[in-house]
């Protein structure tokens, strides 16, 4: 359900828990939607309207967080917009208190790295956020988690006002 209403053109970033939703976008990226029900996941949407047009997910453990499932509809790419789904997921991120972003990532690794990401030590990713749903997807799958790359981003300083 919409937090704020939607008007024709107009985009909105907020968060939701209307996961049915979340996993039609995950799914029709042909991503992964096991573990979009932890209870700990934080999930974004993008509108155009009231038409959802992108998702990201976050899952936070304690001063770390993954960045999931980042998709905008084909229609939609080239305008900003998995770039505000990325900055919405990185001040949730920050808000649960991490300080670092990981992710993993097969073909999209160029446009995090434009948003600030380095590349990682996939095992860095494993040890920092065992536990966590998408993590232990992979962690189940050796081949599957062979093919990713993984990304690192420090957001400890956000926030933080420098005098």
């Amino acid at each position: 359900m919409a937090l704020r209403k939607h008007r024709p053109g107009e985009l909105l970033i907020e968060q939701t828990r209307d996961l049915d939703q979340v996993r039609e976008m995950i799914e029709s990226a042909g991503m992964m939607t096991d573990g979009i029900e932890w209870p700990a996941a934080c999930y974004i949407l993008a509108y155009n309207g009231d038409e959802a047009i992108g998702v990201v997910g976050v899952e936070a453990k304690i001063d770390a967080a993954l960045i999931r499932s980042l998709y905008v509809k084909p229609a939609m790419r080239q305008r900003g917009i998995g770039a505000a789904l990325l900055a919405a997921a990185r001040k949730a991120a920050h808000t649960r208190g991490a300080g670092r972003l990981y992710l993993l990532s097969t073909d999209a690794g160029s446009f995090f790295e434009r948003q600030g990401f380095a590349r990682a030590e996939v095992s860095t990713v494993i040890g920092a956020l065992s536990g966590v749903p998408q993590v232990e997807h992979y962690r189940a799958r050796p081949d599957e988690l062979a093919r990713e790359v993984a990304y690192h981003l420090d957001i400890s300083g956000d926030g933080v006002i420098e005098r």
